[in-house]
């Protein structure tokens, strides 16, 4: 019979997701050789080539494959069995490890932790903002516990098998103009197309909201927006609708709740809309999780209850793209 180490059985399956041995040590804190190490250890205990040579790198065999899905089944169970010991006790404790992108970090991520250290003092919550192609299969890896997507209309995200996801709150995306912009109307609506010459600042291409911008311009405006700057933080996007005179379609919670260089409408031709979604692996989750999904979804309806829906455009319109 093989004993079968969850430790490496945890390396075949990174180097399966990730694809070669410098990012599977880079994400689990080793080093390239130390991970080629315990894989052939691996090799050894199952009696099975399961790495081979590809050029410069490396590439599971079909053995290596097979091992990989049994390895994901493995750690799958081997989690699950944490979760049933740790309800044995009402005592909510351990270590959840949560991510987000920024807006979701910032405004439901850190409010809800604030709380969980109150109420649940030895409970460990790790917070890590990223975006959320590099969150997903972190969470499907197993070094994140929950992780707080977005989609926007029209651009539904990948959802990989294995994980489940959740509403958690849906927020109007506005303009925001500099205060002086001729078409300016805080708290009105301004015609998408009158916006035509304008230039535009959005996150980096490849995001949901980079996609939502470019979609929301051709669809609604008729046009390719001039998007001539990029950043993935939102108050480096609004700075730049301040001093630098671009305009910008974000998300309700990216905004603050009142600033004198800014002036947010909606769109004329419709509602465009974000929604956050909460993904966490399948499964039947522990107390120390359970404890955290409660808290961050009551985070998040009490932002759905205070958030700004979008102003009225005085039409009906057009339903934004879906």
């Amino acid at each position: 019979m093989v004993d079968l180490d969850l430790r490496r059985l945890r390396l075949l399956r990174e180097l399966e997701t990730r694809g070669t041995l410098g990012a599977v040590a880079a994400a689990l804190g080793y080093s390239p050789s130390a991970v080629s190490q315990q894989l052939a250890v691996l090799e050894r205990e199952v009696g099975a080539q399961l790495v081979e040579k590809a050029g410069r790198g490396v590439r599971l065999t079909d053995a290596g494959h097979l091992l990989a899905r049994h390895a994901a089944v493995l750690l799958a169970a081997a989690e699950s069995a944490r979760a049933d010991l740790a309800a044995l006790t009402d005592d909510v404790r351990g270590t959840v490890r949560v991510g987000g992108l920024q807006s979701a970090t910032r405004r439901v991520l850190v409010p809800a932790v604030a709380r969980l250290l109150a109420e649940h003092p030895r409970l460990r919550v790790e917070i890590s903002e990223l975006e959320v192609e590099q969150a997903l299969p972190e969470l499907r890896l197993g070094r994140l516990d929950l992780v707080v997507s977005d989609e926007y209309d029209g651009h539904p995200r990948p959802r990989p098998a294995g994980l489940a996801f959740t509403p958690l709150l849906e927020e109007p995306l506005l303009l925001v103009l500099p205060a002086g912009h001729p078409f300016a109307a805080p708290g009105g609506a301004v015609p998408l197309a009158a916006l035509r010459d304008e230039v535009w600042a959005s996150s980096a291409a490849g995001t949901g909201h980079h996609a939502s911008v470019v979609g929301t311009c051709r669809e609604l405006g008729g046009y390719e927006p001039d998007l001539r700057h990029r950043s993935n933080d939102a108050d480096v996007q609004l700075e730049l609708v301040r001093t630098a005179g671009a305009v910008a379609l974000m998300p309700a919670l990216t905004l603050p709740a009142a600033d004198p260089g800014l002036a947010v409408s909606s769109v004329a031709e419709g509602v465009v809309r974000r929604r956050l979604v909460v993904a966490t692996r399948e499964g039947r989750p522990g107390p120390a999780l359970r404890t955290v999904l409660a808290t961050v979804d009551r985070q998040g309806r009490s932002l759905a209850g205070a958030a700004p829906a979008a102003p009225s455009s005085g039409s009906s319109g057009a339903p934004g793209p879906r």
